[in-house]
């Protein structure tokens, strides 16, 4: 525990943050993660069987190349830049808003499975600003704060260990008739791996907006329970809670539809609340990468 305390990580993954605030992801054609996914699609590929067994073998296979291109990167910086997806997280949610504000509905409709897996075709403009809206909620967790704070405990393996996680969670662990069982051990992996980031998302939120903090504290605790995500909920009753807004209603996945529970106290998300959501989660970004590297700067001064 005194080693872990001790460790320079966490004023190097502020700085990674800071890379991803400054640069971005890497360009396709050099992000580790193009590569990582071909890898577990040829995975795939050779062992993939309709039994949580074989899911079991691929994320851990997954989750294990994961962490080892961490011992390759070596670097907490470097790993946490490509790990986080703040800025583009942001753009992408930025390209809805400016559709949405054209009034060009089919644009953003095109644009909308860059940020949600959900059928966009009959979506009007509110039901479009909603799902922007939770979408940069719960990628909070999943592209900012949970790869940092993973990073910050276990360095560039743990960075680069997450993200490996959370991509194999994006393929294989939603509900189809092919990754039912092949993606349980993958979305389950998933759903730990994000438990304690999401809440410290969410107290992040009630941070950088103290004036809503009480409201926070009560769409997640009294809300969040309901929503059959662990940690999507959390993410998404902060956001919605902070911003004044209820989220959740019917998500159409194809021919499936799932049922959202009401997240929030106010009136429904539109177009108006992305801006007002992107600022949130940059602003989150913002004091997690202070904390970071005010926590990195304290331990740094107490070894000496």
């Amino acid at each position: 525990m005194t080693r872990t305390l001790r460790s320079p990580h966490a004023l190097a993954v502020a700085g990674g943050i800071a890379l991803d605030q400054l640069f971005g992801e890497p360009p396709s054609a050099l992000h580790p993660l193009v590569y990582f996914g071909r890898a577990m699609s040829a995975l795939e590929k050779r062992i993939y069987a309709d039994s949580r067994a074989a899911g079991v073998s691929h994320a851990l296979w997954g989750s294990a190349l994961g962490v080892v291109a961490g011992r390759v990167v070596s670097s907490s910086a470097v790993a946490t830049g490509i790990s986080v997806g703040a800025r583009a997280l942001r753009s992408a949610a930025r390209e809805v808003d400016v559709a949405l504000a054209d009034g060009d509905l089919p644009r953003a409709r095109e644009l909308l499975p860059n940020l949600v897996g959900r059928d966009p075709s009959d979506l009007d403009a509110n039901e479009i600003a909603r799902a922007v809206v939770e979408s940069v909620a719960e990628n909070t967790v999943d592209a900012v704060v949970a790869p940092a704070l993973w990073g910050a405990v276990a360095g560039a393996p743990g960075a680069l260990g997450y993200r490996a996680v959370n991509s194999l969670d994006a393929v294989v662990g939603h509900h189809s008739p092919r990754y039912e069982n092949y993606g349980w051990a993958s979305a389950h992996l998933d759903d730990v791996v994000n438990f304690v980031p999401a809440r410290v998302t969410a107290a992040l939120v009630a941070l950088v907006r103290p004036n809503t903090a009480g409201r926070v504290a009560r769409a997640v605790t009294s809300q969040a329970p309901e929503h059959p995500s662990p940690n999507a909920g959390v993410a998404e009753a902060a956001f919605a809670a902070a911003l004044g807004v209820t989220l959740g209603g019917a998500n159409r996945y194809g021919e499936r539809v799932e049922v959202r529970p009401a997240l929030g106290f106010g009136r429904p998300a539109r177009a108006s609340d992305i801006a007002r959501a992107i600022a949130l989660s940059r602003d989150v970004t913002t004091a997690l990468a202070l904390t970071l590297g005010a926590l990195g700067l304290a331990l740094r001064g107490a070894t000496r």
